[in-house]
C-alpha cells in the first residue's frame, strides 16, 4: 500500500492495513540500529521538532535519536523552555516554531486533542506522542510490533491491561491497534480506575488479577498515574499491589510462554515487582528497543519519503 497520512494522531482512525504498513516498515529500519555507523540519509534536510509539555524521558529521546539516525536536523523544545509559561498560546507556540522551517512536530501535550488542534492550525506534519488520557500512537504501535515480534503473530492472542485504565493513553491505543489486527484485549484493575463503558472500546473486562494472569498471552502492566489523578482512587498502595500487582508468585498462574509489557516509567514494588520486571518473560527493554525503529517509521511514512 502507499502511505497517504500527512499526520499520525492516533490508531483509532487507522486501518489494519496501515498498522501493518507502519510495523512492515519499522521492520526494514530496525537493523539500522545494529550497523557500526547508525544513519541513513532518509530524511536529510528535513527538520524534526520535539515539542514536549510534560516531562519525559523515554519517548522524546526515542524520537530525537530516531530523526538523527534518519540524518534529519533536531530541535528539542520542553515546555518550560516554551513562551507557554509567558502566557503564549499552543498554537502561537508551535507557528512560531514551525515558521523555522520545520517539517515535522512531535507533540506532547496534557490536554487531550492538543495534536489535532495543532494539525488543523500548522502546515508541517503533527506526530502525536501523547495527549491526556487520549492516545499514544506511538507507544501503542511499538506494544504491537513487540508482540508480534516475540509471539510470532497477533491474530487470535489473548493480551491483558492491567492498572489505570481511565487515565491511560497507551491503553486506549493498545485497545484499538491490537483489535485491528485481531488480537482479542482483556483488562483489569480497581473498579475506580477502569471505565464503566470500556466495552464499547471492544476490551473485555476480568474482575480478578489471577484470572487474567492465567488467561492471556501477554501481560501489559501500566503505571500508577497519580499526576493525572485528582481524586483518592485507590485505598492505599500497598492494598493495591495485593490486589493487581504482578510478583513471581502470581507468575506461577500464568501461561508459559507469557510475556510481560510495561510502558514505563515502571513503579517497582507497586504494579510490578522487581524480579518480574527483570525477569526472562519480561520484555520491556525490548519494547524500548523497537519503539525506535517505530519512530523511525512514523517519522519516515508522514514526511512523504516513500
Amino acid at each position: 500500500m502507499k502511505w497517504t497520512r500527512k499526520h499520525l494522531l492516533g490508531l483509532e482512525d487507522l486501518s489494519a492495513e496501515e498498522i501493518m504498513h507502519v510495523l512492515e516498515t519499522a521492520d526494514s529500519f530496525k537493523e539500522v540500529s545494529t550497523r557500526s555507523i547508525k544513519k541513513v540519509p532518509a530524511l536529510r534536510g528535513k527538520t524534526v521538532v520535539t515539542l514536549f509539555f510534560e516531562p519525559s524521558t523515554r519517548t522524546t529521546t526515542s524520537f530525537g535519536l530516531a530523526a538523527r539516525r534518519l540524518s534529519a536536523d533536531v530541535i528539542s523544545v520542553g515546555g518550560q523552555m516554551s513562551s507557554s509559561v509567558k502566557g503564549e498560546t499552543l498554537v502561537d507556540t508551535a507557528r512560531n516554531v514551525e515558521a523555522m522551517g520545520v517539517d515535522i512536530m512531535v507533540v506532547r501535550h496534557q490536554a487531550a486533542g492538543a495534536p489535532l488542534l495543532l494539525s488543523q492550525k500548522l502546515d508541517c506534519s503533527v506526530v502525536n506522542a501523547g495527549d491526556g488520557a487520549h492516545e499514544h500512537p506511538t507507544q501503542g504501535l511499538l506494544d504491537i510490533y513487540t508482540i508480534r515480534e516475540m509471539c510470532g503473530k497477533l491474530e487470535g492472542l489473548k493480551v491483558g491491561i492491567v492498572g489505570d485504565i481511565t487515565h491511560s493513553r497507551v491503553a486506549r491505543s493498545d485497545i484499538w491497534g491490537l483489535q485491528k489486527l485481531g488480537a482479542e484485549v482483556f483488562v483489569t484493575g480497581p473498579a475506580t480506575l477502569v471505565p464503566k463503558d470500556i466495552d464499547k472500546l471492544g476490551a473485555t473486562v476480568i474482575d480478578d488479577m489471577d484470572t487474567l494472569v492465567e488467561t492471556c498471552d501477554v501481560i501489559n502492566m501500566l503505571r500508577i498515574q497519580f499526576e493525572r489523578q485528582e481524586e483518592a482512587y485507590l485505598p492505599s498502595a500497598r492494598e493495591y499491589s495485593r490486589l493487581f500487582g504482578l510478583n513471581a508468585k502470581r507468575m506461577q498462574k500464568a501461561k508459559p510462554n507469557v510475556i510481560i509489557m510495561h510502558p514505563g516509567p515502571i513503579n517497582r514494588g507497586l504494579e510490578i515487582s522487581p524480579e518480574v520486571a527483570d525477569g526472562n518473560k519480561s520484555v520491556i527493554l525490548r519494547q524500548v528497543t523497537n519503539g525506535l525503529a517505530v519512530r523511525m517509521a512514523v517519522l519516515y511514512l508522514v514526511a512523504g519519503s516513500e
